[in-house]
């Protein structure tokens, strides 16, 4: 019997130091937080804001961004209806760029993420195409980082009990519900992002930093991405179901993590059913009370700055 205890007391404090030791490494690991960083075409134009936000939270949070050198367009959203081994090529230069850097490579942009890890896996499972592409651009691809969504970084790597601790705004009165869209999550063979059916990682990080997060069915639902121009009016239909989907589950705005659904969004649905649009880096700054948290909301197209006001939140 004795003895018995005695090999209980050792396999309880094993198991001790196996989650200090586990703990440890996270935290070493969150401190020693660096990515290569592909903000793609739409976060130095339509999408600045979702720019200005990520880099003053990434610094908030202790992630360091190093810009990949040389970047160029990977080619979202119409390289892969023209040219296969141009829509492979285009982000796989971007990719043999990010690899120099021997780091994960952050890319924000849903449609560029998509692009990225499409190429990805051809690049992996093709070698005939591989060729092709590496002789297009110039260089062998190795394959060794990882592509990575800001969502799964904040998530998996900081963690919400670490954002949470450093809000000092609470989005208390914001009831957002929070859209995915396709490109983060489909193929999931592809992406393999997160729960491509029921995506919770967006819901959590938002609820940690105070708003009142509505659970809704569209998560995943396409807003018409690039036909936005060539079939205005179906964009405008799904837009509006949408909204309408978004307004029944109680809320009063839309968290968003890709650069065209925020475009689509924030544009097309019709006027009576609007609601304000947000970057996801948005609110976190504006939760942190980061440095210039305030100023983006100016460039938003549906002005959310009244419900802002309201909310008590500037």
């Amino acid at each position: 019997m004795q003895m018995d205890g005695f090999k209980k007391k050792l396999q309880m404090q094993d198991e001790a130091q196996r989650r200090r030791w586990i703990f440890y490494k996270a935290e070493l690991r969150r401190l020693e937080l660096k990515v290569s960083y592909y903000p793609g075409c739409s976060l130095h134009a339509t999408g600045k804001e979702y720019d200005q936000s990520m880099k003053a939270v990434s610094r908030a949070l202790g992630i360091e961004l190093k810009e990949v050198n040389d970047w160029s367009c990977c080619g979202a959203t119409s390289a892969h209806n023209t040219n296969f081994d141009l829509s492979v090529a285009l982000p796989a230069r971007n990719l043999i760029a990010a690899q120099k850097d021997a780091m994960d490579v952050m890319v924000p942009c849903a449609a560029c993420f998509n692009r990225f890890k499409t190429a990805d896996h051809y690049l992996k499972t093709d070698k005939e195409l591989k060729k092709r592409v590496e002789n297009a651009v110039g260089a062998k691809y190795q394959g060794g980082i990882s592509i990575r969504n800001p969502i799964d970084v904040i998530y998996n790597e900081i963690g919400i009990d670490t954002l949470a601790s450093k809000v000092v705004n609470p989005l208390t009165g914001l009831k957002p519900v929070s859209y995915y869209g396709c490109l983060l999550l489909r193929p999931p063979e592809i992406c393999q992002f997160e729960d491509y059916e029921n995506p919770f990682m967006l819901d959590k990080m938002i609820a940690s930093i105070g708003a009142d997060v509505k659970n809704w069915s569209y998560k995943t639902d396409c807003c018409g991405g690039s036909l936005a121009i060539s079939k205005t009016k179906i964009v405008v239909d799904m837009c509006d179901k949408l909204m309408s989907g978004a307004r029944e589950a109680g809320a009063n705005c839309v968290v968003t993590a890709c650069p065209l659904c925020m475009a689509n969004l924030d544009m097309r649905p019709n006027r009576n059913l609007k609601l304000p649009i947000f970057y996801f880096t948005e609110l976190i700054s504006l939760a942190l009370n980061l440095p210039g948290a305030k100023e983006t909301f100016k460039s938003h197209i549906f002005d959310p700055q009244p419900l802002l006001r309201r909310v008590n939140l500037i």
